[in-house]
């Protein structure tokens, strides 16, 4: 019997001889003198005696196009091939087999017009010829179960390091979703008054096709109990839509309850027709940016932004400085910001999005046109039907012109502004609005509006944005929004007089900065303003051991509604082993607050800790101490916040987050869902515990798993964490891709084995061995062992009773059953002849 030293031996030869022939064409003929066989007549290498031979047949095989994956594995045929343009130009012995790619794949390649226009066909037009463009290369790797495509840039669309053609981005699979966030607290006073506080919002939504039918919750369920009792239980369904993406005109298409997301007019809630540019399909240098929102939490607080009542973010927050970056970047429109502190109270104010100056490439167009009615958050249509449309040329590449108009029976807005680009001092853009407003009284009311705007945008890797806007409005300037108040609600939300606007984040070489600022006057109330600004620093100091400590200071002011809230913070953080201890001390409404906290992580989990005084104002001094706890988990993202005061005052908050995705390829939860978004659902085979992407999501019982708001029309790439695999799991393809439109649900393959990695002697009916070099195959095609000398192979990923075959000369010829039980010596396998053999 061969020895295992031998075999290993014999398995690196082979393995050496392989790559001798790489990147050779022509037919090999191998020196079998060079392996330690002792029968060199039973070896047969006629599958690697030609780079790329595959047998004519079909093969489940993943297409990768330079390298990126185009979706999941699907059934390739591969057939002797002959081009179109030189049909006798080889007789049979020379043709090779090739891979025919069906003439619909050409869509998929991103080509560009000129390539396309040159292919041609082959196999009674089944395949397609790429003889055309000289450097196109297929090239079949059977092992990794994938045809690799290779393309010259000169043929493809543009592309970048994330993003894709709009040929080749996937609009899922069928399937449904529930999104949720769950917030729950606890509270009790110290005159031992209590209250419970339950609240909840998200999406629930259908796919097909391209199609997204979308339903945005949110309820509350409170109770107080002691010297006043009283409870209020709600449920909403904010808003139904059904939306689908247009790639071909960069555009969506949404038809059902909306709000108005303009850069020209103020937002209002419609039902009706939307059909817009979406520059989430751009490229993302020409991509927009999200609003950013700036504050200072003095305890575990809960941060709520609502747009018209609608949740649109709400999350709890560890005391200190915060600053909210993930809200889309299609918001537009008035921010209504509530921090709620652990022992109740709350400070409010409200954030406009920054409108970045309405800019479009030369050449290019940018619009959107709108048709409905007005409607309520009860659903209930008001006001007249309207049509509302706004447009975007690029004249060169310095000047833009835009404009917009919104036309009802009583209600008429016009906008006209230009835009120019200031290259190295940024861009610029200046407008002026015209409104027109009836009542039923004859009351006509006629105002304008003039707006100027300004905005630099850095690429480096350290960039930032730089946004400043001034927009004054006459006293009988009325936007949609204010009509509809006055004429339907009987009063006036305030009419706007003056708006300043500055939005700054910049990172220096030494320290960072980031300002954002906001005030509005009106001509019939009083002023509102915002203001969060935040500077920070990194440093070290080598003779304490001490690296990447941080001094950030912050200072925010809000004027809402009549009352003012001030706040000024400094922290201090230094990392101590594999946590971080920090000092907050800050000061508001007369008090100031000192904190000591320390924060760490336990594998995926967070944690953070609390303790410190208040002091000053009419109030005497309190301790306090407060914790959080964040568990990153398969199936959600759970947290728990706990706070005490030295005067009697508790609370306890307990969060969730995450999402259910259900589709034909199987269901999960999965710890990441925000508002209906984009997600892949990844399979693995039908194996559990596989670790995926590093971010503490495993595949569950059936072997599936899902990422959770994944961007849209960028590329995403998805990995199994091959440092925390299974020991008895083995990823033959560990990497996947996709480039998903807009609240798609992606699925992908990854080619997983579990079982067993035993040595194993094959054995014919006639006592004899196959082949050294013969394959060994599961029952989906994949190699899991090759044969060496005397029928000893080292199999992988094997199951009991499961069934392998093993191919040589070009065909299957023998099976294998597997027995029961696997132990871990050697295995003795018959291999009877095939019934076609």
């Amino acid at each position: 019997m061969t020895t295992q030293p031998q075999f290993i031996k014999n398995r690196i030869t082979l393995s050496i001889l392989l790559m001798l022939v790489t990147g050779n064409a022509q037919a090999v003929k191998f020196n079998l003198d060079m392996l330690n066989a002792e029968d060199k007549a039973n070896i047969d290498f006629s599958n690697f005696s030609q780079t790329g031979y595959v047998m004519p047949g079909e093969y489940q095989l993943q297409v990768k196009l330079n390298g990126e994956s185009l979706g999941n594995e699907m059934v390739i045929p591969f057939y002797p091939f002959q081009s179109a343009t030189d049909l006798t130009s080889a007789s049979d012995s020379d043709e090779l087999p090739q891979a025919c790619l069906a003439p619909e794949m050409a869509e998929k390649l991103g080509l560009t017009n000129a390539a396309r226009q040159k292919l041609t066909t082959w196999h009674d037009n089944q395949c397609i010829d790429f003889s055309a463009l000289p450097g196109v290369m297929l090239t079949p790797n059977l092992g990794a179960a994938a045809l690799e495509i290779n393309l010259p840039q000169a043929w493809l669309e543009y592309s970048d390091a994330t993003w894709v053609p709009h040929s080749r981005w996937d609009n899922g699979i069928a399937g449904g979703l529930l999104d949720y966030n769950l917030n729950t607290s606890f509270s009790r006073s110290k005159d031992g008054q209590r209250q419970r506080d339950i609240s909840f919002n998200g999406t629930a939504g259908l796919n097909a096709g391209a199609w997204r039918l979308r339903a945005d919750y949110q309820g509350r369920d409170s109770q107080v109990s002691g010297r006043q009792s009283y409870s209020q239980r709600n449920f909403d369904l904010t808003r139904a839509y059904l939306y689908r993406p247009l790639p071909s005109l960069q555009s969506t298409l949404t038809l059902g309850e909306d709000y108005v997301n303009s850069s020209l007019f103020d937002s209002w809630r419609y039902t009706g027709m939307k059909l817009a540019s979406d520059e989430r399909m751009l490229p993302p240098r020409l991509r927009d940016y999200a609003p950013e929102i700036i504050g200072v939490a003095n305890t575990n607080a809960r941060v709520t932004v609502t747009q018209q009542g609608r949740k649109v973010y709400d999350s709890v927050v560890p005391a200190g400085p915060f600053r909210i970056q993930s809200l889309d970047s299609a918001i537009r429109g008035t921010l209504d910001v509530t921090i709620t502190e652990q022992n109740g109270e709350e400070r409010k104010f409200s954030v406009s999005t920054a409108s970045v100056p309405y800019l479009t490439r030369p050449g290019q167009v940018r619009y959107q046109l709108i048709g409905g009615r007005p409607s309520t958050w009860d659903h209930d249509l008001q006001g007249q039907t309207f049509v509302a449309g706004e447009i975007s040329w690029g004249v060169s590449n310095a000047w833009s012109v835009y404009g917009g108009g919104t036309v009802s029976q009583d209600y008429q807005a016009a906008a006209l502004g230009v835009g120019r680009d200031l290259f190295m001092l940024g861009t610029v853009a200046l407008d002026v609005t015209q409104t027109t407003a009836r009542f039923p009284d004859k009351e006509e009311l006629k105002g304008k509006s003039w707006r100027l705007s300004y905005s630099k945008f850095f690429d480096q890797m350290d960039a930032d944005v730089t946004f400043a806007g001034y927009r004054f409005s006459e006293k009988n300037f009325l936007s949609m929004q204010e009509y509809l108040d006055k004429r339907y609600q009987g009063g006036d939300r305030g009419r706007q007089k003056e708006r300043y606007q500055v939005n700054v984040n910049k990172r220096f070489d030494a320290f960072s900065l980031g300002l954002n600022y906001e005030r509005q006057t009106y001509w019939d109330r009083g002023d509102t303003e915002q203001f969060g600004g935040s500077v920070g620093t990194y440093f070290n100091l080598p003779s304490l051991d001490l690296r990447n400590l941080s001094v950030s200071g912050s200072v925010t002011r809000s004027q809402y509604q009549g009352r003012q809230d001030d706040m000024v913070s400094v922290m201090i953080s230094v990392p101590l082993g594999s946590g971080t201890v920090s000092y907050n001390g800050s000061r508001s409404r007369g008090r100031y607050s000192q904190q000591m906290g320390y924060y760490g992580l336990v594998g995926q989990d967070s944690y953070s800790m609390n303790a410190g005084i208040d002091s000053g104002g009419n109030d005497s001094t309190t301790g306090q101490f407060n914790g959080m706890y964040t568990h990153n988990g398969d199936l959600a993202r759970v947290s728990g916040n706990v706070a005490f005061a030295s005067r009697g005052n508790s609370s306890l908050g307990l969060s969730a987050s995450g999402g259910l995705t259900v589709t034909g390829q199987g269901a999960a939860l999965h710890p990441a869902g925000y508002n209906g978004g984009t997600r892949l659902m990844l399979s693995t085979d039908g194996v559990a515990g596989v670790p995926l992407d590093g971010l503490g999501v495993k595949s569950n019982a059936w072997g599936i798993g899902v990422l959770g708001d994944v961007n849209s029309y960028y590329r995403t790439t998805a990995r199994i964490d091959l440092d925390t695999l299974p020991d008895d799991v083995e990823a033959m393809q560990g990497v996947v891709e996709a480039a998903l439109t807009e609240g798609a649900i992606g699925f992908r393959r990854f080619s997983v084995l579990q079982g067993a990695k035993v040595f194993a002697v094959l054995r014919l009916a006639d006592s004899s061995y196959p082949p050294f070099g013969a394959s060994v195959r599961d029952h989906r095609g994949r190699e899991v062992g090759l044969v060496g000398e005397q029928g000893l192979a080292w199999l992988s990923g094997i199951s009991p009773e499961g069934m392998l075959t093993v191919e040589w000369a070009g065909k299957v010829q023998c099976q294998v059953s597997l027995p029961a039980q696997i132990g871990v010596s050697n295995l003795l396998l018959p291999c009877p002849v095939t019934a076609s053999n």
